[in-house]
Order: C-alpha cells, then sequence, then structure tokens
C-alpha cells in the first residue's frame, strides 16, 4: 500500500519546520507526547492555492483521497450551551454531524461551526483546520477509519502545507475519542 509520502519530494519531520506552522500547530509539536515520537509527524510544504482536498488529489494524485483527512469544526447546543468540537473523517467521506456527533453531545442540534468562530477559535486558516493545536479544552472526534490507517495526510494549521502522520497517533491526542461510524 502507498503512502501519502510517495506522493511528495520533500519530505521533513514537522518538528524541524516548526516556523512553516501556525502558532498552535508549532506549541503543540514541542509538547508532543504519545506512543509515537514526534519525528514521525511529517511536513510537506505544498501550495496554498491546493489546500483544497479536491484540488490537492487532483495535481498530487487521486489515491491520496483515500489516505487524506479532514477535520472539520462543529458547534452542538443543548440548553444554553454551545459545545464547540472537531470532527476528523477521511477525505472521501462526511463526518455524520446530526446523527452521530449530535447524539455523542447529547445535545439538541449539531452544525458545522460557522467560518469565524473555526479560524478564530483555533487560531489556524480556514482550509487547513488541523486537529493537531487545538485549543486544549475542545473535544476531538476522530474516526476509527482514520485511527487504524498507518498513514493520514492533513492539514497544517494553514492552507500552506500538509502534515503525515501515524492513525494511532491522531488517536492519542489530547481529548480525542474514536468513534465508530463518525463518518458517513
Amino acid at each position: 500500500m502507498r503512502t501519502p509520502m510517495e506522493a511528495f519530494t520533500d519530505v521533513r519531520p514537522a518538528i524541524d519546520c516548526l516556523d512553516l506552522l501556525t502558532a498552535p500547530v508549532a506549541e503543540a509539536l514541542r509538547g508532543w507526547s504519545g506512543g509515537v515520537p514526534v519525528t514521525e509527524v511529517r511536513y510537506v510544504d505544498t501550495d496554498p492555492d491546493k489546500a483544497d482536498t479536491a484540488v490537492l488529489v487532483a495535481d498530487y494524485g487521486s489515491w491520496l483521497l483515500e489516505q487524506s483527512a479532514n477535520c472539520v469544526v462543529v458547534a452542538a447546543k443543548r440548553g444554553g450551551e454551545v459545545t464547540l468540537a472537531a470532527c476528523l473523517v477521511l477525505a472521501h467521506t462526511r463526518a455524520d454531524v446530526n446523527g452521530v456527533v449530535r447524539r455523542h453531545f447529547g445535545a439538541r442540534k449539531a452544525s458545522f461551526a460557522p467560518m469565524e468562530t473555526a479560524t478564530g477559535e483555533t487560531g489556524m486558516e480556514f482550509g487547513g483546520i488541523t486537529p493537531i493545536g487545538l485549543p486544549a479544552d475542545w473535544p476531538l472526534l476522530v474516526d476509527a477509519a482514520v485511527a487504524d490507517a498507518p498513514y493520514v495526510l492533513i492539514g497544517s494549521g494553514s492552507r500552506r502545507g500538509k502534515i503525515i502522520v501515524p492513525g494511532k497517533a491522531l488517536a492519542e491526542l489530547p481529548g480525542a475519542t474514536v468513534l465508530e461510524g463518525l463518518a458517513a
């Protein structure tokens, strides 16, 4: 099976590229802990105009679609309370926000958070939001297929660049819960 690293000519440890990452992502890598060494988290420099998954896979290889994951910010509402969280699903699927996410939080309603909220609360750019470096109190819902993947291509916090990380490392991120059927 091919890995996302095969699609790029310059793959470096992300810890060596902190100056290319947003502050929250760089800080998370500096404080990395878990079973997967931080040197296994890789960075590839990509054109910001190719940040969107469809454009990226059209340029670097359609096979990357199966090995890419998207991180979306959701807002779950219950009573007067709003819980912001992130969901990580393979790029060829969609997060089941109105079903699995809503039930997981016991919310009356769950929806994608407005772009301004997602970028303002994470300190990341739209189109590059990543589960690495999310606010410490946020839940992170990871689809089981992502956690089981040998390597996954994800955002880097900005539209420029991508991160390649073992799926099991994503399941170990702060606040992470692995859910079967998160993706539809």
